[in-house]
């Protein structure tokens, strides 16, 4: 009964609604996509997708993408798409054959072919799509089949909304009709979220050139509207710091740029970049001074330079079928990274001894990480189809084989930053100004090639570029941070230089000390050969049951002696020697809050790097 009121509802379709949609486009080769949400409540929407003019004979390839724009691993969105019907322009049924899992085969007899299925969504994020009675959250590869035939042709979508109260939220272009909307072809209807929800909006201009640009704020939270305006405020901030460093906006298609914000407790943790919008979801409600949230919405608007328009050859076009890879991502998300908390500190949101504290893990995740001496920063980057949300089953040694490129770029840019200001009279400020000129206002994709003469063009120096390249993001060499700081005035310093650690995270359990945490390469635990898992039953002929033996043992030791391990390893009764080392993190704090001199020059150039908006306008 489903499956026919399903078609029933499809013919209808096709005898009616659709041909109003397409009255003005008769004859055009279009995709129409009508979405309703009759089944909210179950998770479900039903699309219909019009596909217009066409030819006899053969049959109709649709698809189901398998990637999303801003991600580079396969998310495989066709396994939520079921029930698939087709009629044609008249509405008889037409042969639907599904020849593999994300790719169909529809018999066409010239003219139009409606497809309709339904979708099932509870995953509202930058990712995938999520339905439910407060929401209709769409990402639009986890939400729409296409014709890879009409890809360059254009798009409309109507949108029933599940309650006539709720807005539209979306950088898709708006026509005469307020649930109708357009895009120019299936690559930008693809980089399109939409939200449909009950939201508020906060709205500010910018003045650039002869431009006034509006931005606007979509938000969806369980707060004050205090919050809401507190949040909004600190945003612009963070709009207008990102604005200093460029000089220049960028030309948005619609005229404007959109955050879609949802903090509410019926999303996920996640945040997405896209041409003249971002999508920004999170669990974290907001607070009363507007602080909280405030890194991800700084990181996905710089991206709207760095990486939409800034792009990796790579990664151009997008690959909707397929992972997509580069060897950038080190700067195009690593460098982005890096200006989130520095763009925060720079709308005056922060202080510099909280922003230099900010700045230790990612120092001590790539001093001290193995996966530094198993691949370079761009090897990290060509690594993220199995890092970027990929989902498997099988256990990875990536804690001892991994560095994040967003983590390990970032300590990247803040080398080059501090290096650059103190021995070339640059900045990555001007480095990331020079690309945008010369290649991303233009939209020219870039090489790792274009980045490194950029950086020569900067620094007035070839070596030092080729340097660092070869060592830094070719190789397997980390930048002297500790001396980098210290021309800024900020001292990185060991946290407990005193304190002797095993490794690992160690829990008690039944019949002794569990390992739970990764045991690092070179670390202790590796050493003696004990690995995650492995329980340790004695310590010198003694019976241990809880780390506070070992925490007492740590405390007293002399520096010198092995400890005798008693293991038990997946069932084999193990014998170890153990040697405790020294604990390597760091923390980084202004001279001044050390107890130590700081120089003109230190301040100088600290101002330089560290400047910070007039909150007044």
């Amino acid at each position: 009964m489903r499956k026919l009121s399903f078609l029933l509802v499809l013919t209808l379709v096709a005898a009616g609604s659709n041909a109003a949609l397409a009255a003005d486009t008769d004859l055009v080769p279009e995709t129409h996509y009508t979405v309703s949400f009759d089944a909210i409540a179950h998770h479900e929407a039903h699309v219909t997708a019009t596909f217009r003019d066409v030819p006899a004979g053969g049959s109709l390839h649709v698809t189901m993408s398998r990637s999303s724009p801003g991600r580079y691993a396969l998310h495989e969105f066709a396994k939520n798409v079921y029930d698939v019907r087709a009629v044609d322009g008249d509405g008889r049924p037409l042969t639907v054959e599904r020849t593999d899992p994300f790719n169909w085969e529809v018999e066409s007899r010239g003219g139009d072919v409606m497809l309709a299925y339904t979708l099932f969504a509870d995953r509202a994020d930058g990712t995938y799509s999520g339905f439910d009675r407060t929401q209709a959250h769409m990402n639009m590869p986890a939400t729409f089949m296409w014709a890879p035939d009409l890809w360059n042709a254009p798009v409309r979508v109507r949108f029933n909304r599940p309650d006539p109260s709720w807005d539209i939220a979306t950088q898709l272009f708006e026509t005469d009709h307020p649930d109708v909307y357009t895009a120019p072809d299936m690559a930008y209807f693809m980089d399109s979220p939409t939200v449909i929800a009950s939201m508020s909006w906060y709205e500010w201009e910018i003045t650039d050139g002869e431009r006034v640009i509006p931005y606007r704020i979509s938000l969806r939270h369980e707060g004050t509207d205090d919050e809401g305006q507190a949040f909004a405020r600190n945003v612009e901030q963070i709009v207008r710091a990102q604005h200093r460093v460029y000089g220049e906006m960028p030309s948005y298609d619609n005229g404007s740029y959109t955050f879609i914000v949802g903090y509410t407790p019926y999303v996920h943790g996640d945040g997405m970049e896209h041409r003249n919008s971002t999508i920004v979801t999170s669990t974290n409600p907001l607070s009363s001074d507007g602080l909280s949230n405030l890194g991800t919405m700084s990181h996905e608007f710089f991206h709207q330079w760095n990486v939409e328009r800034i792009r990796p050859r790579d990664l151009e076009p997008f690959a909707f079928t397929s992972t997509n890879q580069t060897d950038l991502l080190w700067f195009a998300e690593g460098f982005t990274s890096y200006y989130t908390d520095l763009s925060i500190h720079r709308a005056g949101l922060s202080d510099q001894a909280d922003y230099a504290a900010g700045l230790a893990g990612r120092i001590n995740a790539v001093l001290d990480s193995p996966g530094r001496m198993h691949r370079s920063a761009a090897d990290m980057s060509r690594w993220a189809a199995f890092s970027d949300q990929g989902s498997f089953r099988d256990p990875m040694n990536t804690a001892n084989t991994f560095i994040s490129y967003y983590t390990w770029g970032s300590a990247l840019g803040l080398g080059l930053d501090l290096a650059l200001r103190s021995e070339y009279d640059s900045s990555v400020d001007a480095l990331m100004r020079h690309l945008w000129e010369s290649k991303g206002r233009t939209e020219t994709p870039i090489t790792s090639a274009d980045l490194e003469a950029a950086l020569a063009a900067v620094s007035g120096s070839r070596s030092f570029a080729r340097e660092f390249f070869d060592r830094y993001v070719n190789g397997n060499d980390a930048m002297d941070y500790k001396a980098l700081l210290g021309r800024a005035g900020l001292l990185l310093r060991p946290v407990a230089p005193d304190d002797w650690t095993l490794g690992g995270r160690l829990v008690g359990t039944d019949g002794g000390i569990q390992v739970r945490g990764p045991v690092l390469e070179g670390g202790p635990l590796h050493a003696a050969g004990v690995s995650v898992g492995d329980v340790i039953t004695e310590i010198d002929g003694r019976p241990v049951s809880h780390p506070s033996y070992i925490d007492a043992l740590l405390d007293t030791w002399d520096g010198e002696r092995a400890f005798n391990l008693q293991v038990q390893s997946r069932g084999v009764d193990v014998v170890a020697l153990l040697v405790p080392a020294k604990r390597t993190d760091r923390e980084v704090v202004l001279y001044e809050d050390a107890g130590l001199d700081v120089t003109p020059e230190m301040l100088s150039l600290r101002s330089a790097w560290l400047w910070q908006l007039d909150t007044e306008h």
